[in-house]
């Protein structure tokens, strides 16, 4: 039940009956035209902008449309207590009580379904996230960016689309022959008391090799770890596989799982690679040519060679972008454009990649390769994740821990937990660099917004336990007398907020507005708590433990949302604290 798309319904059906009486010029569309709560000092439920909108187009100011436009639309709404006109041109809208007491029956009654959008049409997404080499454990790095996709997925099934989750596998280029190496090292290390050769820097020295060289040592026997090129084939699956078991318990700890881990090795190994460059070439989007020297090459030591080029600059890119180097081997780039040729194969209306700080220059060529590839603009949303900072003490926050010079994913979680992890790394826009503070992560205070929802979920839930109910418990709405204050239905309002609020985050992939929205509602309930401290007609409980049948109503529709909240956040709402 959105209210606002309600009403602005209502509000076209009225300038509809203008126009067609030939009193009122429309354009052929009426979007631009917003329905929102005003601010407080108002004392309005629902403002909108159609004078200002429709003031040009009809030769009038917004105030003198305005003050035309009430009269009709108060006439067509009996639910209207008062309407007025507010520079520069607002109609301002103040309904009866009885709105208010028929929206919380709406809401309870379809209590599942609140939020949801059904009047959009339902698409199937894919959702690429973490993606991070399959060389070791994942780092507070791809910590923000696995929540964001996680979170972005979630808020979609909210809104009943489809969604699938996919962890694309880099198994496959000079990264993995390092890597493989690296074991390879930890392993004779571990059997022959040889010294991990520190001194070569294309190595990973993280000593979470150490578990992964004792793994395989311990689950193949019948190897002969003696010369690596007999067993580098074999050495690098068994490898991959112990980096990808990390992976996916670092994912789970933070509450993730994948629906396909797709492996680039695989792609390449079916010739996909092949496949999209003939696709290409048969569309003349490819051609043999040169290129200058890359960001941060020395101009003087490059050597411009032939290369097959692809015509991204044709699609929105910078330049073109080199397919095949000039030895015939692949580029990254080739691979990554035939696995989202894969993804296109597979038909799904939109393709989403959650993308790392450091690959957001990456954006623009594998946007142009997709626009190449299904010939349609859009198909591709990329979402960027930017840096994280850890602060504690009001400093920068390294944790020393003996997984290298970086902080794991588990690290995290076992400095602060799950909820705290997912909630604060949600509670920024994505595109903004982020301060984790651990003072305010732990801290019991408003400053805390975790802490302030939960707390908000758990003060409810105490009130249902003195009334012994259970607050997971679906209630019925009988014809109650319901009788809300001012401060009550300002929390009402906000609660009315709760589907823009999913709209938002499900349209424009923005998940962050959930934590925030659910923290204005939290401090809306606190601010309406603490009332009771100095004025005990306002406690939910009277001195008999007794409470009215709508304060019940009005609890539990506040405890949905913010159970529904949280759920999509992946965090939980203890009912004591």
């Amino acid at each position: 039940m959105n209210i606002f798309d309600q009403y602005l319904e209502k509000i076209k059906k009225v300038l509809l009956d203008q126009s067609n009486h030939g009193n009122l010029i429309l354009p052929d569309n009426l979007d631009g035209i917003t329905a929102e709560i005003p601010p407080s000092k108002f004392h309005s439920d629902i403002s909108t902008n159609v004078a200002m909108f429709l003031s040009k187009i009809n030769n009038k100011s917004p105030l003198d449309l305005a003050e035309i436009l009430i009269t009709h639309i108060k006439k067509n709404d009996e639910l209207i207590e008062d309407i007025s006109v507010v520079k520069p041109g607002f109609i301002n809208i103040k309904f009866k009580p009885i709105y208010w007491t028929n929206f919380i029956k709406e809401i309870i009654k379809n209590s599942k379904t609140f939020g949801i959008n059904d009047k959009e049409k339902k698409k199937n997404y894919l959702i690429e996230f973490v993606s991070a080499n399959p060389t070791g454990p994942l780092h507070v790095g791809h910590c923000r960016g696995a929540i964001l996709g996680d979170v972005i997925a979630n808020v979609l099934l909210f809104n009943q689309h489809k969604v699938t989750k996919e962890y694309y596998v880099n198994d496959y280029g000079n990264q993995i022959i390092n890597f493989t190496k690296s074991v390879y090292y930890r392993i004779r290390e571990t059997v022959f008391k040889e010294p991990f050769p520190l001194e070569n820097d294309d190595l990973y020295p993280g000593d979470y090799l150490i578990d992964f060289a004792q793994n395989i040592i311990n689950s193949n026997k019948k190897i002969d770890f003696k010369d690596f090129e007999k067993i580098s084939e074999e050495l690098t699956i068994l490898s991959i596989e112990e980096a990808l078991k990390l992976i996916k318990k670092n994912l789970k700890s933070l509450g993730i799982n994948h629906d396909n881990f797709v492996s680039e090795k695989q792609l390449v190994k079916n010739q996909e690679v092949e496949k999209v460059i003939k696709y290409l070439q048969k569309n003349k989007f490819v051609y043999k040519g040169k290129i200058k020297a890359p960001a941060g090459e020395d101009e003087n030591k490059w050597v411009e060679r032939e290369q097959l080029l692809f015509r991204s600059s044709d699609f929105g890119d910078d330049k073109d972008r080199a397919l095949q180097k000039s030895d015939g081997a692949w580029t990254y780039f080739a691979s990554d454009v035939a696995y989202h040729k894969n993804k296109l194969d597979r038909k799904f209306d939109h393709l989403i990649n959650i993308l790392g700080a450091d690959h957001a220059g990456y954006i623009k060529r594998i946007s142009s390769s997709v626009d190449a590839l299904s010939n349609s603009k859009g198909k591709l949303i990329c979402k960027v994740s930017q840096l994280v900072k850890l602060i504690k003490d009001k400093k920068p926050f390294k944790m020393s821990k003996r997984k290298g010079d970086y902080i794991t994913v588990d690290d995290l979680i076992d400095e602060v937990g799950k909820d705290a992890t997912r909630f604060i790394m949600l509670n920024r826009s994505s595109d903004v660099e982020l301060d984790f503070d651990f003072d305010n992560v732990i801290e019991k205070s408003k400053d805390n917004p975790l802490y302030y929802v939960q707390y908000c979920y758990a003060r409810i839930s105490s009130v249902f336990r003195h009334l012994g109910k259970d607050l997971k418990t679906d209630i019925k709405v009988n014809e109650y007398n319901f009788h809300y204050t001012e401060d009550e239905i300002n929390i009402l309002k906000k609660l009315s907020e709760w589907p823009k609020c999913i709209d938002a985050s499900s349209n424009k992939l923005e998940p962050h507005r959930i934590p925030t929205y659910l923290y204005e509602l939290a401090s809306l309930f606190h601010s309406y708590w603490n009332l009771g401290k100095e004025n005990p007609e306002k406690r939910f409980l009277n001195d008999q433990k007794k409470i009215s049948d709508d304060k019940i109503v009005f609890l539990k529709a506040i405890s949905n949302v913010i159970k529904s909240g949280m759920d999509i956040v992946g965090v939980s709402v203890p009912e004591k604290m």
